[in-house]
This record gives structure tokens, C-alpha cells and sequence, in this order.
């Protein structure tokens, strides 16, 4: 435990800054973070191309985003803790305009760079040596120091490459390539992760707080109250629900942490979870927001860039994994009631399973059906309207606006959060949705630009803000028009401008710390391109792996923990996916697993958000500690351990990416859904050792068993039946004709990497359409010939699908497996099931004993 227990203030400030100055440099503060959420806002709507002034290019974009980031960090947040708080230093402003000097110098000589490309000049190498220092500084004061030890670490190491030992040794560089490749080009620190800071998180982040600004985040909380408070542990159920809700407009942890749990810890403790629980349950559901379609923290942004596939595809690939482990922490806060004999809060009693159902399958045919109708209603009316489609729309959207907020108007509004108020009702469910149901208009413009029309993800926040900005002027005004009885006054017009004022100052005070995090994680990403580490790493892993994808696998999540305890999410995920992604792909292949790098990168990610849980420094859970005030350890572990569930997803969904969804069709994606969720909750129960009773160790056990047959039916069917056949490397056209189009070979090749090193790698291969073997075979781009009785190959055709493969001339094809005929893997469950319903049996036979 730490010396001294941070507040809930403190922590809170180690996000945004712990200044606070009044005066003239409060006032500059808040200018300063006011234009820059401006600039983000105009930079990436329609207006600098429909006015043809203050259109700027990728790298410009990326210096004024970093000198805004580089001077309000060094406003805000104070070098040490005894610095003063409510007044900056003029060393600090010195400092401050020194860095913001340096990172806006790629603005103002962007045209003489670009027209002397790696020529440095003297003040371009002074201008590398000042900022890079300065901003490691302004990532210790933000970040701690862990990050910036790692910078350093690859700072030295491109410099003294020749003196490495070894296997770690590398040609070196100079400092003068060292200065040009991490400051002046795009490669280091304005490389993609702050292009993606630029472009896209800042959006996200400005979106959530707006959103918080216009009362949603109360909304979310009083309506997962009212809908689950009357179950057993319903303030814990409402926790995860609140969180998992909030956290789909918050770009942090601890700001959902505090958030949320200033209301729903005390409501926990009241109906019997210790501190400990209490804080654990709301870290736990909080940090799980960042996994949560359809908005996801930072490092999913940077996904769609490192990855190189569109963001509406990684909230495909995201949504079963990040639903299933809501659904499970909700089966865990559950078990932990039950374990405590909680009962439910007031009179209220659940109504009969019959009638639940029928109301839910009726809630849900309600929302697929209004759903259907604003799908199909807007595809119609898009060609029906033509030219005129955008400001048809914008009519409807107006008027249902309007519609809601008629609705809002005619209920009460929310209570104010009063978590010292006793425990004995709840809100009415009715009321607190039809309150509050305008607020889901940003989400859903936001959803549909993402899913419909396509559009970038920092297009589609640019529109969902300008929906939020749009209620936060109007809706006060609105409300005081449309309520005719005037009981309550709701504002004016100039409490909305307030709101507005306030929501932008905190989304830019929420992105210093993000935007200085991918700042300083480009330099590491700047030494690993520069010094080809990555190859080095590989082999390092691989040596220490001892080939073994399994335990490559462990040692990564081992190091994602280990950064986590130091580093922010985002920095984590840059750090980690730039130097071992690679590597589990390239030896996945090696074990003859096709490992789809999105899996890979979710694995780092979902490894990455265990940061702010992980003990002894997760900042969520000192957050929820300071909050409970229990112990902050404490809760650290138990938030841990129920994390197990998060912990457990990457593995199975690497050996399994039915779990991503990836390749699969509607129907069968249905199933594997409530499936792998019967999975997850057996799970749940046996890490928590209790299932209908407290569960005996090898009752745990088996429940682990069941869990695992049902996550991966295939790791027993391949025992039963193998899914291929090898046939001879020269026979390839002959099995290619042999088998159906557009079914999967596997090919074991012998080939090269990068600098020259044997290796073994297998791939994947889609079987083009032809009439035979030989036809199919040229499709695919391919012809081979026979050497000593190897099967090589002679040439691969230019922009082919065997290009796009990896296939190269010269590579020996060793082995090729067809596949063959057997049972689906999924009759595995059977047995599965089976063994569950034993260990049902055996359990109701002791709870009915125990009677």
C-alpha cells in the first residue's frame, strides 16, 4: 500500500492535470484547451475543403496537435508534488513555450524540410535536441516515469548498437540520424500513434465528454439502477451495467471509475459488499469499457492503422469477446450475492421467468423492429431524396429530436445522485428511460456514419459532436418550452453555452496525457524501425519460447502486465504490438497456426487494459479505493481475479477466431454467441468456486473442463479425427482439382526472411475456380518445377493472390494438407454438456440436502 492514500481529487488529476490556477493563467489554460478542441473540431470536418482555407496535411496537423499537448502539460501538471497547485511556475511557462516552440517547428518549416528530405541543418538538430528531452519530461510529469525509462532505454540502444553483446548488437546510428529519424521525419514521435491521437482519439475523447456534459452519464447510471437494483446485488449489477455504458463515452478508466462509483459504491456497501468488493466490481466493469463497441479506447483507433483494416471490422472482430465478458462479470457479482445471502432491495419482487421472457423477447422485437425501420427508412430515403438527402434527413433527426425531448418534459426530471440517501427504493424504470432517451441521438448518428455510411472514424465523432452540440444549446431552452406546468426550470441558453464551454475545455484536459503518451511511445516504435530490434526481439522470444506458440503467447501477456503496472493503456498497446505482433504471427505460422494479426493485436489490447487493474500501481483501483475507502491493494486483487474472465478471452479467441467472428455467417455466429457465453459463465463459476452451492475442488476442475471443450470444441475432435490429409508436394494441381472451390489447403513452405535466415512458415490458401487442378493452380498465380525431388516454385505472378500470400520464387513447398471429410467440431459439445449436467445433478443434490 502506498504511504499515503491518494484522494479521489489527486488521482483524477493525474488524468487532466492537478492545476487549477484562477487569474490570468486560468483563464489562458482554459483558452488554450478551448482552441485546441476548436482546431481538432475543424480539422476534421467538411469546412477547410468547402472554404478552401486552412486545409493542412497529415504532418502539419500532427505538430499543432503536439504543441498544444506540449504546453498545457507543462501548464497543468506540476514537476513534482510539492509544486504549487494553484499557480505555474514561470519556469514551467518557459518551459512550455520552449517545447510547444519544437514540436511546432514540423509546422512553420514543414516546405523547407520537405524539399531537403534526411539534410539536417543546424537548427533543425538543436530543435531535435530540445524537444525530445522536453517531452520525455512532460511524459514523466503526465505518465510517471515507467514510460520514459523505456524511451531512454531505446534512445541508448540506437546509439550504442555496436557495443550491444551479441545477439542485441546492430550497426548503430548516429546522433545526427537519430535526431532527424525521431523529431524531424514522420517516422518517431510524429509517427502513426500520434496521427491516430490527431485524427481520430481526440474526437472520441471530446465526444465522451460533451456527452457527460449534457447529463448522460446520470442517465446511463439512474437507468441501470432502476432496471436492476431489485435483484439480488442489484447496485453491484448496476455497477457493471452503469460502467459498461458510461464507458462507451469515456476515454478513461479512473474518470469512469469516479464517475460512476461515487454513486454506486456506497450503494454496494449498503446492501453488504465490503470495500474491497465494492471497489473491485466497479474497477472491473469500468476498465472492461474500453473494450466495448461501438466506441473503444484509443488503442483501437491505432488498431485500424497498424492492423490496415476498416474500424466498423474491428467492432465486428471486438463486439462477441467484449459482450460476453459484460454478460460473465454480471454472473460473478451474481455468485459473489448469492455467496453473501443478499436479498433484494424493498418490497419489489421479481416477476414469474415466463413473464421476464415475454417482456424481454417483446423488448427486443421492439428495438430490432424501430432498429429495421431506420435502416431501411434512411436507405429509402437516400435515393428517394437525391441531392436533397442530407437536409431531409437532418429534418427527421430534428424532429425526432424534438419528439424526445416532448416526452423528457412530460416526466420528472432525474434525482440528483445522493448516495447518502438510504437504500429503500428505487427509481421508477418507465420514467428514468423516457427521461433521458434524446441522449442516445449522438450514439446513434455516431453508429450510423461508423456502419452505414462509411465514413472515417474522426468524420463520424465529428458529426455525432455536432448532434451533441446541437443538444447542449437547445435542450434547456427546449425543455422550459415544451414542460407547461413550470415546476421546474431546466435553464437557459447560456447554461447550454456554459455546458458547451466546460465540455470542451475537459475533452482537451482528458487528451494531454494521451496525446503525449502516443507522442513518446512513436520514439520506441522511431528505434525499432530504425535498428531492426524487432528481428532481434523475434528471435530473443522465440529463444526463450523455445518454439512454443503457447508460451510466446504467455511471455507476451506477461509483458503487457509488467508495462501495465507503468504505462497507460494506449502507451502499452504502441509498446507491445510494435514489438511482438509480428513476432506471434511469424511463429504461429512457424507452428502451423494461422494467427489473423487482429487476433494478435486484440490479445495485446485486451492484455493492455489490465493496466489500470493490475497491482500494486493500478491507478482504477487506488481510484475505486479512494472512493470505498478500503484498501487499495485489496481491492487491486480481487478486481484482478474477477479479470480472470478478461484475462482468459485472448487465449481462446487466438486458438478459435470463430470467437472474432472471422469468416463466419450469421447464423452460426448466433450460435457460437450462446455458446461461448454458457462457456464464459461456467467459467465464471468455477474461478469463483461456486456454481448453485460452494463447489468442491474437483467440481471446479470439471466446470474449467466443460468451459474449455465448449470454447474449443476442435482441440478434441483433431485427437478423434484429423482435419486434414497430407498429400505429396508434386501432386499439388491434382489435389487442388481434386478438392471443392473456395475450400482451404494448407502449405508448409521453406523459405527465406528478411535477412536471409532459413524458415519454416505455413499458409493458408484459398483455392481459386477453375476446371481442373492446373487451371486453379494458374489462377492462384503459381507454377513450379521439380529439382532433386523437391517441389519448388518457379515463378509467382505478378499482383496474384500468391503474391498477396507471401509465396516467393524460389521457396520449397514441403508438405500440403487437404481437407477432409469429418464431423463438425461442434458435436463436441454434446459431451460437454453432458458432464455439465453431472455436475448440475450433483450440486442440486447437495443444495436440496442442505434445505
Amino acid at each position: 500500500m502506498q504511504d499515503k492514500q491518494l484522494s479521489t481529487e489527486e488521482l483524477i488529476a493525474q488524468d487532466v492535470g492537478a492545476r487549477l490556477p484562477l487569474g490570468i493563467m486560468g483563464w489562458l489554460i482554459t483558452a488554450l484547451a478551448l482552441a485546441w478542441s476548436l482546431f481538432q473540431l475543424w480539422i476534421a470536418s467538411p469546412l477547410p475543403f468547402m472554404v478552401g482555407f486552412g486545409v493542412l496535411n497529415d504532418t502539419e496537423t500532427r505538430a499543432i496537435h503536439l504543441t498544444f499537448a506540449l504546453l498545457l502539460a507543462f501548464l497543468v501538471f506540476p514537476a513534482f508534488r510539492s509544486s504549487p497547485r494553484d499557480r505555474v511556475p514561470l519556469g514551467d511557462i518557459a518551459l512550455g513555450l520552449i517545447a510547444a516552440g519544437a514540436a511546432s517547428y514540423l509546422f512553420v518549416m514543414y516546405e523547407a524540410l520537405a524539399l531537403r528530405p534526411g539534410t539536417l541543418t543546424t537548427a533543425d538538430l538543436v530543435t531535435a535536441c530540445i524537444g525530445i528531452p522536453l517531452l520525455l519530461e512532460a511524459a514523466r510529469r503526465a505518465l510517471g516515469p515507467a514510460l520514459v525509462v523505456i524511451a531512454i532505454v531505446f534512445l541508448i540502444y540506437s546509439l550504442a548498437g555496436p557495443w550491444m553483446p551479441g545477439l542485441l548488437a546492430h550497426r548503430g546510428v548516429s546522433f545526427t540520424a537519430l535526431a532527424n529519424h525521431q523529431w524531424i521525419t514522420t517516422e518517431g514521435v510524429f509517427g502513426i500513434a500520434l496521427g491516430v491521437s490527431t485524427s481520430f482519439v481526440f474526437l472520441f475523447v471530446l465526444f465522451g465528454a460533451l456527452l457527460e456534459r449534457a447529463g448522460a452519464g446520470h442517465y446511463f447510471i439512474q437507468l441501470a439502477f432502476s432496471l436492476l437494483g431489485h435483484l439480488r446485488g442489484g447496485p453491484a449489477k448496476a455497477a457493471v451495467v452503469a460502467s459498461g455504458l458510461t464507458g462507451l463515452i469515456s476515454g478513461s478508466s479512473i474518470a469512469n471509475v469516479v464517475t460512476t462509483g461515487t454513486f454506486t459504491i456506497p450503494m454496494m456497501k449498503k446492501v453488504g459488499f465490503s470495500s474491497e468488493k465494492a471497489g473491485a466490481v466497479e474497477v472491473a466493469s469500468s476498465v472492461n469499457g474500453q473494450i466495448m463497441p461501438p466506441v473503444m479506447g484509443a488503442a483501437a483507433f491505432l488498431m485500424v492503422e497498424y492492423v490496415g483494416i476498416p474500424y466498423v471490422d474491428i467492432i465486428k472482430h471486438a463486439f462477441l469477446p467484449a459482450a460476453i465478458s459484460y454478460i460473465a462479470l454480471l454472473y460473478i457479482v451474481h455468485l459473489e450475492a448469492l455467496k453473501l445471502g443478499m436479498q433484494p432491495i424493498g418490497n419489489h419482487q421479481p416477476k414469474p421467468w415466463l413473464r421476464r421472457l415475454t417482456g424481454f423477447a417483446f423488448g427486443a422485437a421492439l428495438i430490432s423492429g424501430l432498429s429495421m425501420a431506420v435502416y431501411y427508412g434512411l436507405g429509402w430515403l437516400k435515393p428517394a431524396l437525391g441531392d436533397y438527402a442530407l437536409p431531409g434527413i437532418s429534418v427527421l433527426l430534428a424532429a425526432t429530436y424534438v419528439a424526445l425531448l416532448k416526452i423528457a418534459a412530460s416526466n420528472e426530471p432525474l434525482p440528483a445522485e445522493d448516495p447518502d440517501k438510504p437504500l429503500t427504493e428505487l427509481p421508477n424504470t418507465r420514467a428514468v428511460l423516457l427521461s433521458g432517451l434524446h441522449f442516445l441521438l449522438p450514439v446513434v448518428v455516431l453508429v450510423w456514419c461508423l456502419m452505414i455510411e462509411r465514413l472515417s472514424p474522426g468524420l463520424s465523432a465529428f458529426w455525432g459532436t455536432v448532434m451533441l452540440v446541437i443538444i447542449l444549446l437547445t435542450q434547456r431552452p427546449l425543455l422550459n418550452w415544451l414542460r407547461t406546468d413550470g415546476k421546474h426550470d431546466y435553464g437557459t441558453v447560456a447554461d447550454g453555452v456554459v455546458d458547451l464551454r466546460e465540455g470542451l475545455v475537459a475533452g482537451a484536459r482528458n487528451m494531454i496525457g494521451i496525446g503525449i503518451a502516443t507522442a513518446t511511445a512513436g520514439i520506441i516504435v522511431g528505434a525499432v524501425s530504425q535498428t531492426g530490434v524487432g528481428l532481434v526481439l523475434a528471435d530473443l522470444v522465440e529463444l526463450l519460447s523455445m518454439g512454443n506458440l503457447l508460451l510466446m503467447l504467455l511471455l507476451t501477456a506477461l509483458l503487457s502486465l509488467i508495462l501495465g503496472m507503468g504505462l497507460p493503456t494506449t502507451a502499452n498497446y504502441i509498446v507491445v504490438s510494435s514489438l511482438l505482433a509480428p513476432v506471434v504471427v511469424t511463429l504461429g505460422q512457424q507452428n502451423g497456426l494461422i494467427v489473423p494479426l487482429i487476433a494478435v493485436h486484440l490479445f495485446v489490447f485486451y492484455f493492455g487494459i489490465m493496466a489500470d487493474v493490475t497491482p500494486p500501481v493500478g491507478l482504477a483501483s487506488f481510484a475505486a479505493a479512494a472512493v470505498s475507502k478500503g484498501d487499495p491493494i485489496k481491492t487491486g486483487v480481487t478486481a484482478f481475479y474477477y479479470s480472470l474472465r478478461t484475462a482468459a478471452l485472448p487465449f481462446l479467441f487466438i486458438f478459435n477466431t470463430d470467437l472474432l467472428l472471422i469468416n463466419v455467417d450469421f447464423a452460426h455466429g448466433v450460435l457460437i454467441f450462446i455458446v461461448a457465453t454458457i462457456a464464459m459463465l461456467i467459467f465464471a463459476a468455477a474461478t469463483q468456486g461456486y456454481f448453485l452451492v460452494k463447489s468442491r475442488w474437483y467440481e471446479s476442475v470439471l466446470l474449467l473442463l466443460v468451459a474449455f471443450t465448449l470454447f474449443r470444441p476442435g482441440f478434441w475432435m483433431d485427437m478423434v479425427h484429423d482435419p486434414y490429409r497430407e498429400t505429396p508436394p508434386a501432386q499439388l494441381a491434382q489435389t487442388m482439382g481434386e478438392v471443392e472451390a473456395e475450400s482451404t489447403l494448407r502449405l508448409r513452405i521453406l523459405g527465406e526472411d528478411a535477412v536471409g535466415k532459413p524458415r519454416n512458415f505455413t499458409l493458408l490458401v484459398a483455392v481459386p475456380d477453375g476446371a481442373d487442378g492446373e487451371e486453379r493452380l494458374a489462377n492462384l498465380g503459381l507454377s513450379l518445377y521439380e529439382q532433386d525431388g523437391k517441389t519448388l516454385i518457379d515463378n509467382v505472378a505478378f499482383g496474384s493472390p500468391a503474391t498477396t500470400m507471401g509465396l516467393e520464387f524460389d521457396q520449397e513447398i514441403l508438405a500440403v494438407k487437404a481437407p477432409t471429410d469429418r464431423w463438425r467440431k461442434e458435436w463436441m459439445w454434446i459431451p460437454g454438456f453432458l458432464l455439465f449436467g453431472a455436475i448440475v445433478w450433483l450440486q442440486r443434490r447437495r443444495s436440496v440436502k442442505a434445505s
